[in-house]
């Protein structure tokens, strides 16, 4: 553990310590997160390397399941090679800790502008409740890092890709690049240690009505957890 974090050893340890869900003691964990961060020493450089190998290496879909503790697994998503933002943000935690880095997730409610027409028919809403982010904790503050979407897929949604430098918050651009409007920021839910699972679908069946919820998980089960539609083939609202 490095030194001058300026937080209380109680806090240094939990955000550095693996859970069931962010196993960052994880071999495949650990193997991947020194094959990112190579022969690197400074926190910093250390952790925008493992920024950018998630929000590239890990393909982003909403489709994907969310009930079970086991689809937020580290491990898991870092298998899979896909997941939707709180899987992200789970590998990115994971790997941060597993690098010595005191790492958390954070939660907030935003309303995206540019969503496909399949998604938003899908959901009901263009409310995105509980997505979930990355924070670090370096240079003596917490920095956030955003991974959901990987460069391809902002490319195709016309978004610039998002970047973070281990030094400012890496949070979405309200506008795209022909400055229509994007991402808004409506509720901040704070930050966790793990990941909240139960609060999350909670919060989905109160936001997106039960019924909803409920017909996703029944079909996730009947799939076998595979994605429920392909986002990759969906074009955004104009």
């Amino acid at each position: 553990m490095r030194k001058g974090f300026g937080m209380k050893d109680s806090l240094d340890k939990r955000y550095l310590t693996p859970t069931a869900i962010i196993d960052s003691h994880h071999r495949t964990i650990v193997h991947h997160a020194m094959d990112t961060i190579g022969g690197s020493t400074d926190p910093v450089k250390q952790a925008v390397k493992l920024y950018y190998a998630v929000r590239d290496g890990i393909w982003y879909t909403p489709y994907y399941p969310f009930y079970l503790a086991e689809h937020y697994r580290a491990s898991n998503v870092l298998k899979s090679g896909r997941g939707y933002c709180v899987c992200k943000a789970s590998l990115l935690c994971a790997l941060g800790r597993a690098s010595g880095i005191p790492s958390r997730i954070g939660f907030a409610n935003v309303r995206n502008h540019l969503a496909t027409k399949e998604l938003i028919e899908f959901m009901g809403s263009d409310l995105f409740v509980y997505h979930g982010f990355t924070e670090f904790y370096l240079e003596g503050k917490w920095v956030k890092a955003t991974p959901a979407f990987n460069s391809t897929l902002c490319k195709k949604h016309r978004v610039a890709p998002l970047e973070f430098d281990g030094r400012k918050d890496s949070l979405f651009q309200p506008y795209n690049l022909e400055k229509k409007l994007f991402m808004e920021y409506v509720a901040d839910h704070g930050t966790f240690a793990d990941i909240p699972v139960d609060t999350i679908v909670a919060s989905w069946k109160e936001a997106y009505g039960k019924d909803r919820v409920e017909s996703w998980i029944a079909s996730f089960e009947k799939s076998g957890g595979k994605p429920l539609n392909d986002f990759d083939k969906e074009e955004i609202l104009e």
